[in-house]
């Protein structure tokens, strides 16, 4: 039996062992879960939203578990880890409301009836990221659940145990034995069963733009359903006419949320040219104010990195020789820890290029509104994205003109369950999340009822 070590990000200390799944373990989940998908879309649709309803339950029931797990596992401060708890089970409240409402249409033909059904696809396997474990299973196993499919989670290495505690959480509320499981392992082992096998009719994978394009390379051999959630390398748009004020108190938030470990983070922020030098002298103070420190403390803003490794990699974008603006505060001993930090680098300079993944922003002015659209699309990404002006003309062209999936204006909101979710170009493909999520778990089936004439005069 192989088993890896879950470390502490903050501590740097063990906090349990967890064992490994091979190749025949995931084949044996997966028929589990195949036998368990019958038996749960067998059931009427009121039944599987009382299912849904009493997880969600459980969610609430055990929600200060599930957020202390996280600040453990992946070093999220306390505040937002309860707020993740939170948001699984409303995720789980509002796809409650799914399977009574799933219906399919009457399409007017010729000769007879012609009616759409939107059947269950089976079994799906969710391959979820390290940042946001719960949270981000949950986008994907609460609407797939709805739709009538069993769901087969592979958690990443570094932080599985919030994902073990739900699926464990989904058979004490009741629902069918290995409807939702939790199947810890190696991406190059438990990742590529899942992929590889044909009882898994849909993948729905969330991380690196990279592994992203190897998940499509693999599912399409088999021709598997997939939803892509990648990588990101958003802008945060500052025009001169915005609340200055407000857009340099707000920015640090915008990007070292959860340590800028979010796809979603405005990692490049481009400032017009005009008020850049007044929009720096607002924004060292906000990046100052930032708390990074012990997760479990109340007032905790910021935690550690996830690991060793990826503080290395984070680090690599911040050189001795580095155009660092200024810097936060981070604490120093134990902890994989790093200090929010400011650069004005050069348009080419990869901080500006490259997902960073961490703590790291940069700053760069532009001159108009062309500009500032242009300097925002120079990427391979399209996610999100943030647009602070008062000119509502503006804020409505610069939506429309910037590629990403989701923008917010005078805000750096990117996520709601009630919306779509998801990205332009090589940050995905399909979209989570919103009322439409479940169909995206179903196929539709077309039938046509003859009717014949009446024989009578």
């Amino acid at each position: 039996m192989t088993t890896f070590d879950v470390i502490n990000p903050a501590t740097e200390m063990l906090i349990t062992t967890v064992t490994e799944l091979d190749a025949s373990a995931v084949d044996d989940a997966v028929h589990t879960a195949a036998r368990a998908q019958r038996q749960w879309a067998a059931l009427a649709p009121a039944e599987r939203a009382a299912g849904l309803r009493d997880l969600a339950a459980a969610v609430e029931a055990h929600r200060e578990e599930l957020a202390a797990l996280e600040v453990a596992n992946s070093g999220h401060p306390i505040g937002q880890a309860r707020w993740e708890a939170d948001h699984v089970r409303d995720v789980l409240t509002y796809y409650a409301a799914s399977p009574e409402r799933l219906s399919g249409k009457q399409i007017p033909v010729a000769g007879g009836i012609d009616l759409t059904f939107a059947e269950p696809i089976g079994v799906v396997g969710i391959i979820t990221p390290w940042n946001f474990p719960m949270t981000i299973a949950s986008w994907g196993f609460a609407p797939a659940l709805a739709a009538g499919n069993a769901v087969v989670v592979k958690p990443a290495e570094w932080t599985p145990l919030t994902t073990i505690r739900l699926a464990e959480l989904a058979e004490e509320a009741g629902l069918p034995r290995g409807l939702l499981q939790a199947l810890p392992g190696r991406g190059d082992v438990v990742g590529e069963a899942l992929l590889s096998h044909p009882g898994v009719g849909k993948i729905v994978f969330t991380g690196s733009t990279t592994t992203g394009k190897h998940v499509m390379t693999r599912a399409a051999e088999s021709v598997k359903r997939v939803t892509l959630e990648l990588g990101g390398k958003s802008a945060n748009i500052v025009f001169a006419d915005s609340d200055l004020e407000e857009a340099a108190a707000t920015a640090p938030y915008g990007v070292f949320d959860n340590a800028g470990q979010d796809c979603c983070a405005r990692s490049r922020i481009l400032v017009q040219r005009s008020v850049y030098d007044r929009f720096m002298e607002l924004l060292e103070p906000a990046v100052a104010g930032v708390r990074v420190g012990d997760p479990a403390d109340d007032t905790t803003e910021m935690g550690p990195l996830v690991s060793q490794a990826h503080r290395q990699k984070v680090a690599s974008y911040v050189p001795d020789d580095a155009p660092v603006a200024f810097r936060g505060s981070a604490p120093d001993g134990p902890g994989f820890w790093f200090p929010p930090t400011v650069l004005t680098p050069a348009p080419t300079d990869r901080s500006v290029v490259e997902e960073i993944f961490g703590p790291v922003v940069a700053v760069l002015p532009f001159d108009d509104e062309a500009d500032a659209i242009r300097i925002a699309n120079a990427t391979d990404y399209g996610l999100s994205g943030s647009i602070w002006t008062d000119d509502l003309s503006r804020a409505l062209r610069v939506s429309r003109a910037v590629a990403a999936g989701n923008l917010s204006v005078n805000s750096h909101s990117s996520v709601r369950y009630t919306t779509p979710f998801g990205g332009f170009k090589q940050s995905g493909l399909g979209r989570e999340l919103g009322p439409d999520a479940p169909l995206g778990f179903t196929e539709t089936k077309n039938v046509f009822i003859a009717v014949r004439e009446s024989a009578e005069p």
